[in-house]
């Protein structure tokens, strides 16, 4: 039988879903001491990974190079195309947020200028809300653009709160809670269900455990 291929998103994500596996029973060891490899075979079980971008997994599965990936869910929230997502991991937590400087008027439904990196996240969280904005999209730090006025406000992912705190912004809006999720690919699905809903079963099993305290 080929081994299940697991697009796995590199940084963060990476580290937390490794501890999620061994504590599941999967041998992880080769990823800790990768060094600069990027795919790897499992010498202990039927599972290969691939370590990539987190908007490259989803390449990778919706083009069937995985048949699985493990992805934040603000990488989904801001893709347009359909997931098969199969389960919540509920590593990563955070949280996407409206934040500004405390000058910011929420108050004031004049055209707002909203900096943030998830232009299709921002759209539709102010259109739901029936307000008017225009969206700049930044790349990098997008804290420092209502502090230069390039922007009214920012839409980012939050964590600690402590990158904002530094840059003298605070939280306006907490939009939506963010967390790891699995999705798969649907013919990968069809074709190797056995060990797809065999992994999903025992990390979903773990979850419930761990939430129980047991």
């Amino acid at each position: 039988m080929p081994k299940l291929k697991i697009a796995l998103t590199k940084g963060r994500i990476e580290q937390k879903t490794i501890d999620l596996l061994e504590e599941i029973g999967i041998n992880c060891d080769f990823l800790r001491h990768k060094k600069r490899k990027l795919v790897f075979e499992s010498p202990y079980d039927d599972y290969e990974f691939i370590l990539v971008k987190a908007v490259d997994v989803l390449t990778y599965v919706q083009q069937g190079v995985a048949d699985i990936g493990i992805v934040g869910s603000d990488v989904l929230y801001e893709d347009e195309n359909e997931h098969y997502e199969m389960l919540d991991l509920e590593i990563g937590k955070c949280q996407f947020c409206v934040a500004s400087t405390p000058s910011y008027e929420t108050t004031d439904y004049r055209r707002k200028i909203i900096a943030t990196k998830y232009p299709n996240t921002a759209a539709r969280y102010f259109q739901e809300k029936g307000e008017d904005i225009e969206i700049i999209k930044i790349e990098g730090s997008v804290e420092i653009a209502p502090l230069l006025g390039l922007a009214d406000a920012i839409v980012d992912i939050v964590e600690t709160g402590d990158t904002l705190r530094e840059n003298g912004l605070i939280i306006f809006e907490e939009m939506m809670p963010i967390s790891t999720r699995l999705i798969v690919n649907r013919v990968s699905l069809k074709r190797n269900k056995q060990a797809v809903c065999q992994l999903v079963d025992q990390l979903e099993a773990h979850i419930q455990q761990k939430k129980v305290g047991v």
